[in-house]
């Protein structure tokens, strides 16, 4: 299965290098939009409802315009994270009503500016975070979460950027005080904030890395760190097996009894950070059974015995930092710090494969899974597979269609790379 991993990469790549020389989209306006009447439409996905991935939908919706200080982008390719599933779902706090067009993270053109909006031009190649929205062909958002991509950048790599990147600095940088000789332990190794961790503790001296992913992505990511467990093991033996002491910091995105195992294995002034509770997402619909599993594995932590262990444990949500706790300055600086070691060619975003937007459900599943090696994208530009194409539901917003089953996906070959 590695051999396969790496085989899908090369073509990924590929995948990459092609991408700047596409044509524009046949139909439609030539820009990729669709009109009805006198209104222009776009394509995007729809999340009809919480649940498993029946719920999601290709559909055409009215193309939003910029307010004042918004940017209007034309996307080219959409970031897919784990929180995405989640929210599929409804498995996080507070969701939001639904339909909902999905999404956090996009890369794109500058289409237009609105009012009072400075430093940017029409035909700016842009990234940028999303409050939701951000799975369509048009997104408009603030100003403040908008960046420019270097002139070598790829649209795809641009998208698997502010997420994973931002979400592994603040965690390594800010939260922890990363610094020369100190060690780490990152879960999901083999995913996109792991690779992300992996290159930015590479970029300070002497920085020694644990990190844990399914066996079948070990060949693929060796190289990327220190020690590598298989992510079923007694890892908190394996670590003490070689560091005595532990880690200097933990990075946890699974949650439950991995909490526990985590401050014990802190050093003595070191930090536990929880940016992720994967392991409630078991089954393809919510389950309140993983939810109250996962609750009561979790170490109820005492404050008495952190200050007597010397031990610091935090938390990290980038989406609530941004959209809730209004902190787009400091993570603007973040992202310039990040663009200035990506253009010293000292960090690049691992791309594990390309989808289309009616590949959605399929390339949810493979997350889903574990079976991605670094960051799933969606190329609003690139051509379904013939068996995709025919299984896509595409409706209008006020359109109905007959309800897929559940279940139905893993019937069929996943072939995201086959144009």
């Amino acid at each position: 299965m590695a051999k396969e991993g790496v085989e899908k990469a090369e073509e990924t790549e590929q995948m990459i290098e092609k991408e700047a020389n596409k044509e524009p989209a046949e139909g439609g306006c030539g820009d990729g939009s669709h009109r009805l009447g006198d209104a222009q439409e776009m394509r995007a996905v729809v999340l009809t409802g919480f649940g498993g991935l029946n719920k999601l939908r290709l559909s055409r919706k009215p193309m939003p315009e910029p307010q004042d200080g918004e940017l209007k982008i034309r996307v080219k390719a959409c970031g897919l994270n784990f929180i995405d599933l989640m929210v599929r779902q409804g498995n996080i706090d507070n969701p939001p009503k639904t339909p909902l067009v999905p999404g956090f993270e996009c890369s794109g053109i500058v289409e237009a500016l609105g009012d009072s909006v400075k430093g940017y031009e029409i035909g700016d190649r842009v990234m940028a975070f999303v409050n939701y929205n951000a799975w369509a062909e048009v997104v408009c958002t603030p100003v403040e979460f908008v960046y420019k991509i270097p002139e070598d950048m790829s649209f795809p790599e641009a998208a698997a950027f502010p997420v994973h990147f931002v979400t592994a600095y603040v965690m390594l940088f800010e939260v922890a005080n990363l610094r020369e000789g100190m060690s780490v332990l990152v879960h999901s190794a083999g995913g996109g904030v792991g690779q992300a961790v992996a290159q930015l503790c590479s970029t300070i001296p002497n920085v020694t890395v644990f990190g844990t992913a399914s066996t079948f992505k070990h060949e693929a990511i060796k190289d990327s760190v220190t020690h590598l467990f298989d992510r079923n093991a007694d890892y908190v033996q394996e670590v003490k097996r070689i560091s005595s002491e532990g880690v200097d910091i933990v990075l946890d995105c699974l949650c439950g009894d991995n909490t526990g195992k985590g401050l014990s294995l802190l050093k003595p002034l070191g930090t536990y950070i929880l940016y992720g509770s994967s392991n409630m997402v078991t089954g393809e619909t919510k389950s309140f059974f993983s939810f109250a599993k996962s609750w009561w594995q979790v170490e109820k932590v005492n404050p008495i015995k952190l200050y007597e262990e010397n031990k610091v444990i935090a938390g990290f949500s980038l989406l609530n930092l941004l959209f809730k706790q209004g902190r787009a300055g400091l993570i603007r600086g973040v992202v310039d710090k990040l663009l200035a070691l990506y253009n010293q060619k000292k960090i690049k975003p691992v791309v594990d494969s390309l989808w289309a937007l009616e590949e959605v459900k399929e390339a949810m599943q493979r997350i889903h899974d574990r079976g991605n090696i670094g960051k799933l994208i969606l190329d609003v530009e690139k051509t379904p597979t013939p068996l995709m194409a025919n299984d896509s539901t595409e409706t209008s917003e006020a359109g109905e269609e007959e309800e897929d089953h559940e279940g139905d996906s893993e019937n069929k070959e996943r072939t995201p790379f086959i144009q």
